[in-house]
């Protein structure tokens, strides 16, 4: 048998998927979305329990590890999750408390190194966002109590913010890795880059091997139309004039355009961003506002199948609910190609 993993916080399981690909074998999973539980047992069939549909912070370990079908003093191969990362994302530091530190998801890290301490895997991978590395008084605290509770757990580990275009995912996503071992065995190092090339105005991962375009990885996808991708309101109509991989900067002064409707730097940079079919796609949020791209080179949203492929799930992955917990789902996961190229650097 493959070796047992456990997986926490699993969302929609790109993680999950990554970890199999990799050679292991997810037997218990555990998630509170109803949506992304529906989504882990449709595509997991070979879990040893129906996912945990609870909080982490209201199960114990000896409830995941049961789950796994592994007897008391059994510990399982590999930990893997992503506690969810809204007090520590960019995106949630225009918010005070947040700033601060004050909100109450930052416990779910602990209740990761919590099943850490207590079910001693071999190996664990920790996913999380790249702003949790950030210096300021919110993440810094954080992270270094974090490092702290690994270590007192009794494992090594390496840490990286590691770019999934880099890997060969057809998207500017970076995120945060922490892979270890268990004290005694050897410290596992996170994986070299595959492909390389621009993010940021600067250059990343290799430069004899260029990224994955968003153009090639939706060649010859077809896709019928969605109700959802049509994109209307105040601003919709300006979308056709922006340029494969311009935002709404394009109808600023600063831009020369003839009819300014922006000051400059005015929004947040996603607003009526459109992917550049040349480049790949900009990373892809959970819960987009109503103008916030990545948005097709052909003026609308983008359809599941296109979501699918940009963040490397199979074209055949079921995912279960409405469009905007679809989006949510994929917008939190790790891509697999990633979550794989990761695990494969675990020691055999």
């Amino acid at each position: 048998m493959a070796g047992v993993a456990i997986s926490l916080f699993s969302g929609a399981g790109g993680l999950d998927l990554g970890v199999e690909r990799a050679g292991y074998e997810v037997r218990a999973a555990l998630e509170r979305n109803p949506d992304a539980c529906d989504t882990m047992e449709k595509n997991f069939d070979h879990l040893a329990s129906p996912v945990i549909r609870k909080d982490i912070l209201e199960t114990s370990t000896e409830e995941i590890l049961d789950a796994a079908g592994l007897k008391k003093g059994k510990h399982p191969e590999l930990l893997v999750g992503g506690p969810p990362c809204t007090p520590f994302s960019k995106s949630g530091f225009w918010l005070d408390y947040k700033r601060a530190g004050l909100d109450p998801d930052a416990s779910l890290l602990q209740a990761y190194t919590r099943v850490l301490a207590e079910a001693k895997p071999r190996y664990f991978i920790l996913e999380n966002v790249y702003a949790l590395t950030y210096n300021n008084k919110a993440s810094r605290p954080a992270f270094e109590r974090l490092l702290r509770e690994i270590t007192a757990a009794g494992y090594t580990f390496d840490r990286q913010v590691l770019h999934a275009a880099d890997y060969g995912v057809p998207q500017a996503r970076p995120r945060l890795f922490i892979l270890g071992a268990r004290e005694g065995e050897p410290t596992p190092s996170l994986p070299d880059p595959k492909r390389g090339g621009r993010w940021e105005r600067r250059a990343t991962g290799r430069a004899d091997t260029p990224h994955v375009t968003a153009g090639e990885a939706l060649a010859g996808l077809v896709t019928d139309p969605e109700p959802e991708e049509i994109v209307g309101g105040k601003y919709g109509h300006l979308l056709p004039e922006v340029p494969p991989g311009g935002n709404y900067l394009h109808f600023t002064a600063e831009r020369n355009h003839p009819d300014p409707q922006f000051a400059w730097r005015s929004k947040y940079w996603s607003f009526l961003l459109k992917l550049d079919p040349e480049k790949p796609s900009p990373t892809i949020q959970a819960q987009p506002g109503p103008y916030i791209g990545p948005f097709h080179w052909e003026n609308r949203r983008l359809r599941v199948a296109e979501l699918k492929r940009l963040f490397t799930f199979p074209d055949n992955f079921e995912l279960v609910g409405r469009r905007s917990s679809i989006q949510a789902q994929l917008g939190n996961s790790v891509p697999p190609l990633l979550a794989e190229a990761v695990t494969r650097a675990l020691p055999a």
